[in-house]
């Protein structure tokens, strides 16, 4: 099937509109109309060359649409079906088959591989393959085939640029706290970027009944709408000292710390405000993949720091993307202030007003998108 996408054609550069072939679906595959696509920092690190993507190549990762065929041994979705498309994974690991799918033990493979298991690549442009399968999606064409795990079938009213992007940046930040801390009701944590992903998370931290909710973010606009959301602090990293700020907010130190930044800086100001028993969670990609925090041992022994990586919020997407839509109809997760919505054909403009700090969650759509 041709498909209109936007090809990223070397490392750095900008996207470009380009007609490719998308193969039919092949045994548990799903071919998918996208109708909206949300713009993650992770495609951006595969932009930059810092996760793998082959070039040329289709990037995408917040896909939402209606399916538009099935492979055989396909049962969960049906054509016509909407469906929101989150991460891949394979089903059969020791980490799969125990519900936590967003660790994965080849998740590298499944999302970042660029071919199906027999080794074939599904997108090609002018007769030759090109790289895709980013995610198991590469849902920044108008047609992008899934696999049957990462597609998740939604029955409620929810408009597609909504949809998009809890498969990813939403469902991470609400999970990261939710999920993957566990935060308790009436605990302190602090926040460590105010976009998408961290303005997810306080939203979570909401949602899980955290008395105090500290956002760290240096754009004003941007901490504006961390305190509309429903944070009851924010922090300027350019007014001082990161540590000594949180610090005057909670003398005590917080219960739990998360970090979408990446940048290692930060999270060991944002260590110093830990309190005895605090939950370190790691979700940024830094720009740099060597990039390290120094941790104190004695500190950290004294403290019982616990530090952990955090991939998708912990989700069991078929349980937690409906749990995300159930909330967003109840009036609990207001997706309306994330979503920027932009045609498909600015990419560019969107990359752009997400990196100038205009907008925080750009999504793509197309002309019969709702």
């Amino acid at each position: 099937m041709q498909a209109q996408a936007a090809l990223l054609t070397e490392a750095g550069s900008d996207f470009t509109l380009a007609e490719i072939e998308v193969d039919d679906p092949h045994p548990g595959e799903v071919l998918v109309r996208i109708e909206a696509v949300g713009i993650c920092h992770t495609d951006l690190a595969a932009r930059d060359g810092v996760l793998p993507l082959e070039f040329p190549g289709v990037a995408g990762h917040e896909g939402a649409g209606t399916v538009l065929a099935v492979g055989t041994g396909v049962t969960k979705v049906a054509a016509g079906d909407k469906v929101g498309i989150t991460f891949n994974s394979c089903g059969e690991c020791a980490t799969c088959t125990t519900g936590r799918q967003s660790y994965c033990e080849n998740f590298t493979e499944f999302n970042y591989g660029g071919t199906r298991r027999d080794g074939s690549k599904p997108l090609r442009r002018d007769g030759s393959p090109i790289g895709g399968m980013f995610f198991g999606q590469s849902s920044f064409a108008r047609v992008a085939l899934a696999g049957e795990r990462n597609v998740v079938k939604i029955d409620a009213d929810i408009p597609f640029a909504l949809l998009a992007p809890l498969g990813c940046g939403v469902q991470t930040g609400v999970g990261a706290v939710t999920r993957s801390l566990r935060a308790e009701k009436g605990s302190a944590i602090v926040i460590a970027g105010g976009g998408s992903v961290g303005l997810s998370a306080a939203i979570g931290a909401v949602i899980a009944g955290c008395a105090t909710i500290v956002v760290v973010e240096p754009t004003p606009a941007r901490r504006d709408l961390a305190l509309e959301l429903g944070a009851t602090h924010v922090v300027d990293p350019a007014a001082g000292d990161v540590t000594g700020q949180v610090r005057a907010i909670v003398p005590e130190g917080v219960d739990y710390i998360l970090d979408t930044t990446g940048i290692p800086a930060v999270i060991d100001a944002l260590i110093g405000a830990a309190r005895v028993r605090a939950t370190v969670g790691l979700i940024g990609v830094p720009g740099d993949p060597a990039a390290a925090v120094q941790l104190n041992i004695i500190a950290t022994l004294t403290l019982g720091l616990t530090v952990t990586g955090i991939i998708e919020g912990d989700s069991v997407p078929d349980e937690f993307i409906p749990e995300l839509v159930g909330l967003y109809r109840d009036g609990r997760l207001p997706l309306d202030k994330l979503v920027t919505t932009f045609p498909f054909e600015r990419i560019n403009d969107a990359v752009a007003a997400q990196h100038a700090g205009a907008v925080v969650k750009p999504v793509l759509v197309f002309d019969s998108a709702d």
